[in-house]
């Protein structure tokens, strides 16, 4: 699952391991008994499923490794188990409620017509260098009080944890992104603002809700994980809707459409292939497998979503599939897409992932009806080399009028 074309397209081997069973074992050459969870019902069902930890300091405790992560980077929150996360989870919730995104929706719209502008001044253009990544990356790091002068290296480290074939980059990675959230909190306690690190740091030093180690990780993880998944909503979806003439003609005719389109092009090539580690902690069945304490879970929401027992014609884009969630997302059948999680680790970003989607859409949509993909063979689309997440290193178009 690490191969070049694994990147470029996983869902024929998704769909072949789907085809055997929702729930299959794989090898993986550590010794360790994995499977892969590929089934829509089974994934959202392991997803919530209490008896598979996160916690991965407590799994790894007997099992020496070889590998040097900073800890703000491999004990964030992901990594825990309640009542930890939610404790860390509803510290962090208040920024990403509907109504804290709603707030930010202007400014939001603001850098998404800034950044259009500085395209329409070129005849072509890299999509991802010149949209797709700048645009979460400036909301975030406003949000988060980082100053633009920076946002270049933490985009740099950002990219490098995901680096699936040099664990070293990884590592380093992880460190420079601590050691920088670690200066920057020490400057926003001697000089506050109203960003939302200042707000987790008075929460830290008024009432001790937070451990120094816990900010930092929390840090970590809040500019990370509140770009990059953002970012491949917009290049996965711009290379979809480029792909379709009539669909992108639609919903650039009808803005009202957007917010559903969203939640399709999040089903039909999610950010997220894998989701992050987990393992039983006692014996479980699920999907027709007896999954036994200590083997590893990977569930696939970029299988799940294209599961045809829970979407007609999973492998097309459609924006008429029935039914709705109390989340607003569109199935066929009662649930939608997994592409932000389920159960207590929910994406806690979602909203504002769903936002500047729309809002990136409209934005590209309106203002360059003619763009297209690049014609040249040197300039087709380039997959980033990582097995979690789903998402592209450059799109290369033609931006016409």
């Amino acid at each position: 699952m690490d191969s070049a074309e694994f990147s470029r397209d996983p869902y024929p081997l998704l769909a072949a391991l789907r085809a055997r069973g929702p729930v299959q074992r794989i090898g993986t050459g550590n010794g360790r008994t994995t499977w892969v969870v590929t089934g829509w019902a089974e994934a959202r069902a392991a997803l919530a499923d209490a008896r598979l930890s996160k916690d991965t300091a407590r799994y790894f405790a007997d099992r020496p490794s070889g590998r040097n992560l900073a800890p703000a980077v491999s004990r964030t929150m992901l990594a825990t188990d309640p009542p930890e996360h939610g404790r860390l989870r509803k510290l962090a919730m208040t920024a990403f409620t509907p109504a804290a995104v709603a707030r930010l929706e202007p400014r939001i719209r603001e850098i998404a017509a800034e950044l259009a502008d500085a395209l329409a001044a070129r005849g072509s253009a890299d999509l991802m260098e010149g949209f797709a990544v700048p645009l979460p990356i400036a909301v975030i790091s406003e949000l988060l009080g980082v100053p633009e002068s920076d946002r270049a290296a933490v985009r740099q480290w950002s990219n490098e944890l995901f680096a699936a074939a040099d664990p070293d980059t990884v590592d380093r990675a992880s460190h420079s992104l601590s050691d920088y959230m670690t200066q920057l909190i020490a400057a926003r306690r001697a000089a506050p603002g109203h960003d939302v690190l200042s707000g987790l740091i008075a929460a830290r030093d008024a009432s001790d809700r937070l451990s120094e180690p816990e900010l930092v990780s929390l840090a970590v993880l809040l500019v990370v994980a509140g770009h990059e998944t953002t970012t491949h909503l917009i290049g996965n979806g711009m290379l979809a809707l480029l792909q379709d003439d009539a669909l992108r003609a639609c919903l650039a005719a009808e803005p009202a459409l957007l917010p559903a389109a969203v939640e399709e092009l999040l089903r039909y090539d999610a950010p997220i292939t894998m989701a992050t580690f987990r393992y039983a902690t006692e014996p479980i069945d699920l999907g027709g497998a007896r999954i036994a304490a200590g083997d590893v879970v990977l569930v696939s929401p970029g299988a799940a979503n294209r599961d045809p027992a829970q979407f007609t014609a999973p492998d097309a884009v459609r924006l008429d599939r029935p039914g709705r969630t109390d989340r607003g997302e569109r199935a066929d059948r009662p649930g939608g897409h997994l592409s932000f999680g389920h159960g207590p680790h929910h994406c806690l970003g979602a909203p504002l992932a769903r936002v500047e989607g729309r809002i990136a859409f409209e934005v590209l949509l309106t203002r360059f009806p003619d763009m297209r993909l690049a014609a040249e063979r040197e300039d087709a689309p380039e997959w980033r080399r990582t097995r979690l997440m789903r998402g592209l290193a450059r799109l290369p178009v033609t931006l016409g009028r």
